[in-house]
């Protein structure tokens, strides 16, 4: 059994590893053919990044109960065959010389709520997968490929255009999700669903559901307003750094992906000890302290300046952010899965991440505007000292999963999943 486990989560991480690579190799894809090919509007690009998030969450709202109630492994091979097509799109509109804006904005959606789905269909199928004392081991696995993707994928998207044009990494990155989906086709093991007798009975009140899980556990409220608010203020940073680098300090675009690639190593490295870390002093002990590391290091982004020292600037702030979440986002993960009630993880994980989509899409509008009205950097450095209190967020204290019963009986499902 434990052979066959490993198995399949090793053709599941392939599966994640392929697409996630695909993903980070068209990083700024969009951006690109918006500004180089569609000749758009700064702002307009920036609605992109908002409005695609804000969509794709509103969209994927009835997800997490219609997930729930089906089988895990179709779902995340649909959702590679979606996110495959809806990008294949992108080349073969420029190729016929019909790409438009609406197009980018379509597919950005699309594959946002598709994300969304396969986000909280891996979730679950992972925790059913996963003996509980070997989930923390498995979430650094997935979290340290992200940030190795994080590193090298950039540049090779980078040389990629250089050498073939503007739409060659959204190619690949439909590619990546086609193997991804073929790769899940080969998991043999079993899957988990709610019962069936459920399946036909959702309501307007299982939609929220999943929120209402969240919030009712203390441990998981806080972590979750942590993540809201600490993601959001790290996202709406991006564009002002964009801005800020490449055009007020005209660092050369080499430098602008060296001060954004080599420090996602860090993240890996993050990842790699978050396990060891929390064997030897305790998880709730770590997952504190790289929370307050994570809030502390962006305000030194303040301290940029043009130049080689910005950009060590940067490198060095970066580096040490990215460690800390490294530590800290497979402990968050781990501990959002082990709280989240059985039968309803997909739900818990839906929610989730549409609150993120949601907070990342006001938090960047709103850093946009005030990037506007006062400059970039003093958009940055309010946001660096506004992360400086999230750390308050978090737990204090760890339990065990509060009793979910009574939310669970507004919707009045069963709460076990069965093996399929």
């Amino acid at each position: 059994m434990h052979r066959r486990q490993g198995t399949d989560l090793g053709r599941l991480w392939t599966a994640y590893a392929v697409s996630t690579f695909g993903t980070w190799i068209a990083f700024g894809a969009f951006h690109l053919i918006a500004v180089r090919v569609l000749r758009v509007s700064a702002f307009a690009v920036s609605l992109l990044d908002a409005a695609g998030l804000a969509l794709a969450a509103c969209v994927a709202v009835p997800l997490g109960p219609w997930i729930e109630y089906r089988t895990k492994r179709p779902v995340m091979i649909a959702t590679g065959v979606v996110r495959f097509t809806a990008l294949a799109s992108v080349p073969l509109a420029y190729l016929a010389g019909v790409l438009s804006y609406g197009q980018l904005l379509a597919v950005s959606v699309v594959c946002g709520t598709a994300g969304i789905a396969f986000t909280a269909a891996s979730g679950a199928y992972l925790k059913h997968l996963v003996d509980a004392d070997r989930l923390l081991a498995a979430n650094g696995r997935f979290e340290g490929t992200n940030w190795l993707a994080t590193a090298t994928g950039p540049p090779l998207g980078g040389m990629l255009v250089a050498l073939l044009g503007p739409v060659v990494t959204v190619a690949a990155d439909a590619l990546g999700h086609l193997l991804s989906a073929l790769g899940l086709l080969r998991i043999r093991g079993t899957d988990t669903a709610a019962p069936r007798a459920a399946a036909g009975r959702l309501r307007a009140a299982d939609l929220a559901s999943g929120w209402r899980f969240i919030l009712h556990d203390r441990v998981l409220r806080r972590l979750f307003v942590n993540s809201m608010t600490v993601n959001g203020l790290i996202m709406a940073t991006g564009p002002l750094l964009a801005v800020l680098l490449l055009g007020r300090y005209h660092f050369p675009a080499w430098q602008y992906g060296l001060a954004f690639g080599v420090p996602a190593l860090g993240g890996f490295v993050g990842a790699r000890l978050s396990a060891p870390l929390a064997a030897r002093h305790g998880p709730h002990r770590v997952l504190l302290v790289s929370g307050w590391l994570r809030s502390l290091f962006p305000v030194g982004l303040a301290l940029t300046r043009p130049g080689v020292p910005g950009l060590l600037t940067v490198l060095t702030v970066e580096a040490l952010l990215i460690f800390s979440a490294g530590v800290f986002n497979p402990l968050n993960t781990t501990e959002r899965l082990r709280r989240a009630p059985t039968g309803r993880v997909a739900q818990v994980l839906s929610a989730w991440s549409i609150s993120s989509k949601l907070a990342q899409a006001a938090f960047i509008l709103a850093w946009g505007a005030l990037g506007t009205l006062t400059g970039p950097l003093t958009a940055i450095t309010v946001a660096g000292l506004l992360l400086l209190g999230t750390p308050l967020l978090l737990p204090r204290r760890m339990s065990g999963p509060e009793d979910p019963s009574g939310a669970a009986g507004e919707s009045g499902e069963a709460d076990e999943l069965r093996p399929v």
